[in-house]
């Protein structure tokens, strides 16, 4: 099996291409951060991003390719140009039928050190120590990509059930999903009290 791990960003997006191993190893192929400068348009951004991503995949072939689903930031700015590389490198995968995984943050560091609280150090220390490096991959987006390529190796997409919608999610996926879904419902009840 071999995955490619995306940490999506439209200034710096990371990726890293990881083939598994015995047991619980990985074996490195390919890490690196894919850049575009802040002074260029929106569109020739996303261009740039997107020829990128489909380099990587044609160069590598993974089998899987797993993102970092986009987590509520307090930049707005930041979320939607990560959201709109990660609808690219879904993009991407969908243009070769490769299978999409997405993996939040907390279920990146839970997989990979034990702790969905983990910070960035203890997360590239396990890497450092499973994918038997000499140091940690910089800058934190390249560690970031391969983090969440370990993640899906590991963990793969998790048991699917189906949600109320009748969309397949990971257990995970739907427990945040229902998270999100309340949180909507309370705030829609304190604007209409008004």
């Amino acid at each position: 099996m071999r995955v490619l791990g995306v940490d999506p960003g439209l200034t710096r997006c990371g990726v890293g291409v990881l083939d598994a191993g015995a047991g619980r190893s990985a074996r490195l192929v390919h890490v690196r951060v894919l850049r575009t400068p802040a002074e260029d348009a929106l569109d020739q951004r996303l261009l740039a991003m997107a020829t990128e991503l489909r380099q990587v995949v044609e160069e590598h072939a993974p089998d899987v390719i797993a993102i970092e689903r986009v987590f509520s930031q307090a930049n707005t700015s930041t979320v939607i140009g990560t959201a709109q590389v990660a609808g690219i490198a879904v993009l991407v995968a969908a243009e070769r039928g490769i299978r999409v995984a997405m993996h939040t943050p907390s279920e990146v560091k839970a997989a990979v050190t034990g702790s969905g609280r983990a910070d960035k150090a203890q997360v590239q220390a396990m890497l450092v120590r499973v994918l038997g490096l000499s140091g940690p991959p910089r800058p934190a987006d390249a560690a970031d990509a391969l983090a969440i390529a370990l993640t899906q190796l590991w963990r793969g997409p998790g048991p699917v059930r189906t949600d109320a919608r009748g969309a397949a999610r990971t257990s995970a996926q739907a427990v945040w999903a229902e998270a999100e879904r309340s949180a909507r419902r309370a705030r829609e009840r304190s604007t209409s009290r008004f």
